[in-house]
């Protein structure tokens, strides 16, 4: 019999931040039970709020198939007393027993029927250690230190396969067929069936999955804004941010004092949605309104009781931001470099003036102009002011604003404004030479202050955000097309240097789509111009699929293992006399001919027509391994020939090592 399973983990209010990773954990978790017991079922389904996390599955079987277990014996030579002695232990007659042939000779054996176990009961076993054994970045206990620890107490439990309850406990709370709705909205206790969870969750406001959530939030504020003329600033993870931090999301818009709009965009919407959660609005000419939007966690705000709470709320936070835009502007930030001596980076790394004048040196080492060098002297003295120390977000940004008010040129104040980013992987690198110039050398001198002191991420741990400087490293010298060597980036530091060539192995295959044997094949060839190695890249994946392509590559992984075989043919001296006519001929005078287009076009990085001249070498090197011997007997003609396939191997493996690619 194949059945539906639900498993509701009922929680205190898990934060939103922590629910993907572990419903992800949780699936994992579920299906390698399965496996482990042999036990099949349709794909398992993971969903949650804040208040529980839920798993669903189908067809799952109420029991294990049966399974035999070979039991061996003693040899056949022993005689029948001690086949007796085996039988009557098993518990058997000695005609069950079954003689087999073995590498040490013939022995008894008996084959053992095993009836597998009930579902509910393997389920009732393992689901305890299951759910508590999930992952979180922190748990705590609620029953004493020596009771379970989960992410936050677990309230109720709800585990059923088909029709039955599967029986366990955990922390004094019993499985059972009873779930909660919405805090303030639903009924405490609600009797479900696996069918029925769904629907009897949403009669009691509970909206299970999250993209439903996400449209009702959607839906709700389009409804608000329809004929107003004002539109909502997309931010999606704003957006998946409220739907895991609600079950019933309802959004409602309210209002602030237009005389707020005299602070800085920035600011406004940074303390809108880092600090209250809000969507920002803006105008028909995308200019920012004085409203916002916010999402509750209930139905209805009929007497405007919410809006209002938000409001005041909002206005408070407003209020200290002005206040600190007012005093910071007091003290010029050039006035500040002395604080950031007060301003500890890290405790063997120093303070962050120590930082600052390392960044100054590194702009100064990378040819940066006055405009980058003095950004990189006021880069860091906003962490010195009110606005930041409030409102931490800010950082970066209120340096280039207080800079630009200020009088520090726009240049300066756009790469002050700028050198934090890239933020994340989606976020741009900065606009500016300046900005791109001050982020790289900020970014670098973490990561060579960092590896110098052995602060090396290991596994998940990487509290300097080492990763994320090392990939903004790269994606600003890719894309902001900086030809800087990769090598004399590190100083030095080949651990870095490994370090910089793993998270540009990232950024091509993960980020950018090429094909991992592409990246491999690309980088061995030349690693140290990340800007050069782009171009290459895309050529390869240009011109791979053309007909010549991947069997010339094939040619070369031949050539390879040829010359890998033959030992060393470095300093074997080419004898182009030596040559016979016809294929091992025409392949030298084919390549010779082709060598100075390919010079030519590297030279000038035209890499797709150099990797097309090259294919075009393929009917030439085919017709030679066909008709040519390498392994001549003569050695002087082995040698001849070793030399001409070395000199094809290195004159073109400039643009990539062929021999990386991988062919059907």
């Amino acid at each position: 019999m194949r059945l539906p399973f639900l498993l509701e983990i009922g929680t205190e209010e898990i934060p939103d931040w922590m629910i993907e990773p572990a419903l992800k954990e949780l699936a994992g978790s579920f299906s390698a039970l399965l496996s482990a017991n042999g036990l099949s079922g349709a794909a398992v389904a993971v969903e949650a709020t804040p208040r529980r996390l839920t798993l669903r599955a189908d067809r799952i079987p109420d029991r294990q198939p049966d399974s035999v277990e070979a039991i061996s014996g003693p040899p056949k030579s022993a005689g029948d007393t001690a086949a007796a002695g085996f039988a009557r232990k098993a518990g058997v007659s000695v005609q069950d027993l079954e003689v087999v042939t073995t590498p040490k000779g013939e022995y008894f054996q008996y084959k053992k029927r095993i009836e597998g176990r009930r579902t509910i009961d393997i389920f009732a076993g393992a689901l305890p250690g299951l759910i508590l054994g999930i992952p979180w970045p922190k748990t705590m206990y609620w029953t004493g230190k020596a009771g379970p620890r989960f992410i936050r107490p677990i309230r109720w439990l709800v585990s059923l396969l088909g029709k039955d309850v599967v029986p366990f406990e955990i922390a004094g709370v019993s499985s059972g067929n009873i779930t909660s709705g919405h805090r303030r909205l639903g009924k405490k206790t609600i009797r479900i069936t696996c069918r029925s969870y769904p629907e009897m969750l949403r009669k009691n406001y509970v909206l299970i999955s999250a993209a439903e959530r996400r449209e009702k939030i959607e839906t709700g504020i389009a409804g608000l804004l329809e004929g107003t003329g004002l539109r909502v600033k997309k931010d999606a993870a704003l957006l998946h941010t409220l739907a895991f931090m609600t079950e019933y999301p309802a959004p409602i818009l309210g209002r602030f004092d237009e005389s707020y709009l005299r602070l800085p965009e920035e600011v406004l919407v940074t303390v809108m949605r880092h600090h209250q959660r809000y969507f920002s609005v803006e105008d028909a000419s995308g200019a920012l309104a004085p409203h916002f939007i916010a999402v509750m966690n209930t139905s209805a705000d009929a007497d405007g009781l919410v809006q209002a709470g938000n409001e005041r709320v909002l206005k408070a936070r407003f209020n200290d931001a002005a206040f600190f835009w007012t005093v910071d502007q007091q003290k010029k930030l050039c006035d500040r470099i002395g604080d950031l001596a007060n301003v500890t980076f890290q405790t063997k790394l120093g303070s962050y003036k120590d930082k600052t004048e390392r960044v100054v040196q590194l702009v100064r080492d990378l040819g940066g102009p006055e405009t980058a060098i003095r950004a990189a002297e006021l880069s860091k003295c906003d962490l010195t002011t009110g606005m930041v120390k409030e409102f931490t977000e800010l950082q970066g940004v209120v340096g280039g604003l207080y800079a630009r008010v200020q009088g520090e040129g726009e240049e300066v104040a756009l790469a002050i404004y700028e050198h934090y980013k890239p933020v994340s992987m989606e976020d741009a690198i900065p606009g500016s030479p300046d900005g791109r110039l001050v982020s790289l050398a900020d970014k670098l001198e973490t990561l060579r202050g960092c590896f110098g002191i052995g602060l090396i991420p290991t596994g998940s741990g990487d509290p300097f955000a080492l990763r994320r400087a090392a990939q903004g490293v790269i994606r600003i010298l890719v894309e902001g097309r900086c030809e800087f060597s990769l090598r004399k980036l590190a100083a030095g530091d080949e651990t870095l240097l490994e370090f910089l060539l793993d998270r540009a192995r990232y950024y091509f295959r993960d980020v950018k789509g090429f094909k991992y044997d592409e990246v491999n094949a690309v980088l061995a060839a030349g690693y140290d111009d990340l800007v050069d190695a782009a171009s290459r890249l895309e050529a390869i994946q240009r011109v791979r699929p053309t007909e010549n392509f991947e069997p010339l590559a094939a040619s070369f992984k031949r050539i390879q293992n040829i010359l890998r075989q033959a030992g060393s043919s470095v300093g074997y001296e080419f004898r182009p006399e030596l040559l016979e006519a016809g294929p091992e001929r025409d392949l030298y005078e084919e390549f010779e001919r082709v060598r100075s287009r390919v010079q030519e076009h590297r030279e000038n990085r035209a890499y797709l027509p150099a990797l097309e001249t090259i294919a075009s070498l393929r009917p030439k090197v085919d017709l030679f391994f066909d008709k040519v011997l390498v392994n001549a007997p003569d050695p002087e003609i082995r040698r001849n020939r070793l030399a001409l396939l070395h000199n094809l191997l290195t004159e073109f493996s400039a643009i990539a090592d062929f021999s990386e690619i991988v062919t059907s």
